[in-house]
């Protein structure tokens, strides 16, 4: 399965990916020499710790390029007043009685317990370039659907805010 990342995505990992190589590389890569140069390595916990960050800094690295490279590229081709990328979406749950809001993210930003849905989730493919009144149902599985209905859509505040989920 290749991600759906939109241009601001690959711009965003790739600004991550030359941080990490030209600021946190380097930074990392220090440290560890500083705590090799501690002695015994057996028993200097200091210095597993430091080989510990500096791995986990390049498998960070090398999760991002996997990304770009495997990506799928879409835009969102929704109008204004339709739900799409970078929208903020109000529905009206009848069946509980309440309301929700979702901002609806490519797949690298989704963080539910955060309100950003993915298109690719039941519940971003069921809103997908709907509108304001439409009643939409939600299908998360052969045996269970819900019904929800579009009260309000909206720009979202800043979606340079929203980060890029780690692996």
């Amino acid at each position: 399965m290749f991600n759906q990342l939109t241009e601001n995505d690959i711009a965003e990992m790739e600004k991550e990916i030359e941080h990490r190589k030209l600021v946190v590389r380097p930074r990392l890569l220090e440290d560890v020499k500083e705590a090799r140069a501690h002695g015994d390595l057996s028993e200097n916990f200091e210095y597993y710790a430091a080989k510990r960050e500096k791995n986990r800094n390049e498998s960070r690295i090398r999760y991002l390029e996997r990304m770009i490279r495997t990506a799928r590229v879409i835009e969102d081709k929704s109008s204004e007043n339709e739900v799409g990328i970078g929208k903020t979406v109000t529905i009206y749950i009848p069946e509980d009685d309440m309301e929700e809001v979702y901002t609806i993210v490519s797949t690298m930003r989704q963080d539910s317990l955060n309100g950003l849905i993915s298109v690719e989730s039941p519940l971003g493919k069921a809103l997908l370039r709907h509108k304001v009144g439409d009643t939409v149902t939600i299908r998360v599985s052969d045996s269970f659907s819900y019904e929800a209905q579009i009260r309000d859509i909206h720009a979202a505040e800043n979606t340079d805010d929203f980060k890029i989920s780690s692996y």
